[in-house]
């Protein structure tokens, strides 16, 4: 049997985030020191360390059948792959943005204008699709700063918090697209069952990463009211305790909402409410 052959960033934040993700989803791997390959431990698979913005193209040209990127990456690349499962991390956005104070107030003002890019084929996708004829100037770096140094009247740069273009007094002035890191697939894999397979214990981390467990006692008058606030996945499990009055519950609730939910228990007479990360799961 070949080896399936999936690409991971070789450093940054992203690298880190992608083995802890391998790894909480049973890919466990050792990679040594200064080198470019690892083997998992259980499964044939190849563990290739290259960097982020390579994966795209490299996982079209079939030098890895699976890789983790940034989806920025993939539309910028062009590159012939798909999108097997969003990872939902790493998210942001794409904008245009112009000077606090400057003269810059519409899409049209552009038309010109000199605009700084390190994703040129997406910059001149939008401009094409609006119109505006501009002069591009592609960089691979430090783009937020061009404005200020005078090289550019606009830049198209990716923002997460914002707090950047604040610091280097920039405005939003009109989002491209929004992003977040994918794992993505060569369309033909060396080992399609085994893709699938990764795949799947993929998801079952990046739901589980979503939803926790909560256990609480309900009096069994109160039951049908504590099920419409955690209706469940698919349904609550309801197990009978000692006291023929009451029974004890476990549900799925999403994590963002576990402490509203928590509060509505309360109301309705649930006690005893406990919140538990899941780790992993299938749903």
């Amino acid at each position: 049997m070949s080896k399936l052959r999936i690409g991971l960033p070789s450093k940054g934040r992203l690298a880190e985030q992608a083995e802890e993700l391998l790894k909480q989803a049973g890919l466990t791997f050792r990679r040594p020191p200064r080198s470019l390959f690892a083997l998992a431990t259980q499964l044939p698979i190849e563990i290739t360390f290259l960097r982020t913005e390579d994966i795209p193209v490299l996982c079209a040209e079939g030098a890895i059948d699976m890789g983790i990127t940034g989806s920025d990456l993939v539309a910028e690349s062009r590159a012939h792959v798909i999108t097997r499962l969003p990872l939902g991390v790493g998210r942001c956005r794409l904008a245009l943005c112009v000077a606090d104070d400057g003269p810059i107030r519409t899409l049209r003002d552009l038309h010109g204008c000199r605009v700084a890019t390190s994703f040129p084929h997406i910059t001149t996708g939008y401009l094409d699709e609006h119109a505006l004829a501009v002069h591009l100037v592609c960089l691979s770096g430090s783009v937020e700063i061009m404005v200020a140094l005078g090289v550019a009247d606009a830049v198209v740069d990716l923002v997460e918090t914002g707090s950047t273009l604040a610091a280097n007094h920039l405005r939003v002035l009109e989002e491209i697209g929004h992003f977040e890191t994918v794992v993505i697939q060569h369309p033909q894999p060396r080992e399609s069952q085994l893709a699938d397979r990764v795949v799947r214990r993929l998801e079952g981390v990046v739901i589980a990463r979503s939803y926790s467990l909560l256990e609480y006692n309900i009096p069994r008058a109160k039951l049908a009211q504590a099920e419409q606030v955690t209706p469940g996945f698919n349904s609550p499990t309801v197990s009978s305790l000692e006291h023929p009055d009451w029974c004890a519950v476990r549900v799925m609730v999403r994590r963002q909402d576990v402490q509203h939910v928590m509060e509505q228990l309360e109301a309705v007479g649930a006690s005893a409410i406990l919140e538990t990360p899941i780790s992993n799961c299938r749903l």
